[in-house]
């Protein structure tokens, strides 16, 4: 949940960091609702965390840091490519939550929960960004950001 909840902080540095420099009025809507919803799933995280007696990443403003300036560098490129960067960040999230839910011991019902819903509002998160005009990003960054993610989550873990 550690690893959810750092990712979660990421995500909603992202999104601000995006809606600040959004140009379309739609795009920058989409990007405030998506961080609002990043919110909640923080709030969801950051509570199931207190009920394991665990705690969040010791680096989480290390993780809302960093993620602000690739926000912003990904909002700087136009919307278009912003919302790619949406839409990959989502399809890469989203295969992290499956694998997560694959783990979870079936009997801890409550974390199940949690990652399901935060898994299916970021499926939506990714069609919307689809829908309102997405920009394929080229392979060498999609896989950039796979190793980014790697890093946080890995480091997250024991952080």
């Amino acid at each position: 949940m550690r690893v959810n909840h750092a990712g979660e902080i990421a995500a909603q540095a992202l999104y601000h960091a995006q809606s600040l420099t959004a140009r379309n009025a739609a795009t920058r809507t989409l990007l405030q609702r998506a961080a609002r919803e990043e919110g909640d799933h923080l709030a969801w995280c950051h509570e199931r965390l207190a009920e394991l007696d665990d705690r969040p990443s010791l680096l989480t403003p290390v993780w809302y840091a960093g993620s602000f300036a690739i926000g912003t560098l990904a909002g700087l490129m136009g919307d278009r490519v912003s919302l790619g960067f949406v839409a990959e960040t989502e399809r890469q999230v989203e295969g992290h939550l499956r694998g997560h839910l694959d783990r979870l011991p079936r009997e801890d019902s409550r974390s199940r929960a949690i990652v399901e819903a935060m898994r299916r509002d970021e499926t939506v998160h990714g069609r919307d960004a689809v829908l309102a005009g997405a920009a394929e990003l080229p392979s060498p960054v999609r896989e950039l950001m796979r190793a980014t993610a790697k890093i946080m989550t890995v480091t997250a873990a024991r952080l």
